[in-house]
């Protein structure tokens, strides 16, 4: 079975960089799973940017939905981000939350069966305002049930704030 560690926080919080660093700490060698769809040239030059980022012991995989057809047994894996990676299937199921939400939770029951250290990142958004409109609501509600569902299945969860991490799990 894979650990497991959840990392949550608001924009900008340093979420990436504390577990791109946790993952530095565990493995010479860690992979970083990015799940972001590209969806206008600013958005690509902002993945190129992050690539640049990572130093070249990084194996980087980019998986849009199906993290779980990738094997990372005895490997220690950064899944950045829960967010963008539901943007994808909210988006293709048409915010249907109660589709996109049973697939997102069998994609991750099947990569948590996996012999693999994951570090997952995700944010948190339902700590700012009500949102504008019933699709920002829609994604909200979602967002918030994957993480709680992340972080009850995690070894260990931190909330990152103005780049510190606390220890809630």
């Amino acid at each position: 079975m894979a650990k497991t560690i959840f990392i949550t926080g608001g924009r900008r919080s340093g979420k990436s960089n504390y577990a791109k660093n946790l993952a530095l700490r565990k493995t010479d060698v860690p992979v970083f799973l990015a799940t972001s769809r590209v969806w206008d040239e600013d958005h690509k030059e902002r993945i190129e940017k992050h690539r640049l980022d990572r130093s070249d012991n990084w194996t980087t995989i980019e998986e849009e939905k199906y993290l779980s057809r990738h094997q990372f047994d005895n490997q220690t894996v950064v899944i950045d981000c829960i967010t963008l990676w539901l943007t994808n299937f909210f988006y293709d199921n048409s915010n249907d939350i109660d589709t996109s939400y049973e697939q997102v939770k069998s994609e991750l029951d099947a990569l948590s069966k996996q012999e693999a250290e994951f570090i997952i990142v995700s944010n948190e958004i339902g700590m700012g305002g009500h949102p504008d409109n019933m699709v920002q609501m829609k994604f909200a509600d979602l967002q918030g049930w994957v993480n709680q569902y992340i972080a009850e299945m995690a070894d260990e969860a931190y909330l990152l704030v103005s780049g510190l991490p606390l220890k809630i799990k």
